[in-house]
């Protein structure tokens, strides 16, 4: 049959396209699924009618069924914050000290800690609440505590914060820049001193002995004479070789020359009294809480 025949009998042509003398057919489409194609236009269209569809320039068309997934979960949140609201009175009412005694209590207030810790914390103490090494963040791991790690004195910490100007209940403590101070050879003197403290390598004796009238004329009053540190000052305990900005020679030198000036955030200006007793709860029991 000739290609003319072929095209009588089925009754339409070619899309004029050809290869190698090979013709392609101008088939129609199956009706069913033209029609199938035309119920999801339609059903498309009664969609963007029905819900939110159409961006405004500050929101969008609310649709015909008012339906918004954001109202869904902040009903879910506010259903949830109303079974909570008991448990969290109770957190926010009782003594931090005794609640591992409240098993109940304890665990709601773990679980709802880690969840703030996440969401707030974790950027600067990191997900597992190690800290940044040498970079300025603690590990809240270890029993080193700048300003206490009973839960009472975490709690305060959480919420008033840190040398920050937020709070004038903040912590508060300044070391003194040597390097306004100091030559650089008692720089180095003290330094040694302050390094020998934690038996570190580095440390050279005779500088150190040289360095120990200075210590105790400048940096005792604040670390202790034996270098314990002062938690009600915020000095840290120089022997234990756990350094917040690094314990290395050029590092310790730093930090006496040029002192050092963290900040943290009062977190009771952002989160609700129950959310940081939580916390508190949460960074106590993860090891290093006293």
């Amino acid at each position: 049959m000739s290609s003319d025949d072929k095209k009588s009998e089925l009754g339409h042509g070619t899309t004029g396209h050809s290869w190698d003398g090979i013709e392609e057919w101008n088939n129609p489409l199956p009706r069913w699924w033209l029609w199938t194609f035309y119920v999801t236009i339609i059903w498309g269209v009664l969609f963007t009618i029905a819900y939110p569809a159409w961006p405004l320039i500050s929101s969008a068309t609310g649709g015909f069924l008012s339906y918004s997934t954001r109202a869904n979960v902040d009903a879910e949140i506010t259903a949830v914050a109303e079974r909570n609201a008991p448990l969290n009175e109770r957190l926010v009412a009782i003594d931090l000290t005794t609640i591992r005694n409240d098993a109940e209590l304890h665990g709601y207030a773990v679980n709802k800690g880690a969840a703030v810790f996440r969401a707030n914390c974790s950027q600067c103490h990191g997900a597992g609440a190690a800290g940044v090494q040498a970079s300025g963040y603690p590990s809240l791991l270890d029993d080193a505590w700048l300003w206490g790690g009973e839960i009472d004195q975490i709690a305060y910490t959480i919420r008033h914060g840190i040398r920050n100007e937020q709070d004038p209940d903040a912590h508060w403590s300044e070391m003194p820049a040597y390097g306004d101070i100091f030559t650089d050879e008692e720089i180095s003197q003290v330094v040694h001193y302050a390094l020998s403290l934690s038996d570190s390598p580095e440390h050279d004796p005779a500088l150190a002995s040289a360095g120990e009238q200075l210590w105790f004329d400048n940096c005792a009053a604040c670390h202790g004479d034996e270098g314990m540190g002062m938690a009600d000052l915020g000095a840290p305990n120089l022997t234990d070789a756990i350094w917040l900005y690094g314990g290395s020679l050029e590092t310790v030198t730093e930090t006496v020359t040029h002192s050092r000036f963290g900040i943290m955030p009062a977190w009771g200006l952002r989160l609700t009294d129950a959310e940081v007793a939580a916390t508190a709860a949460y960074v106590h029991q993860l090891g290093g809480g006293q």
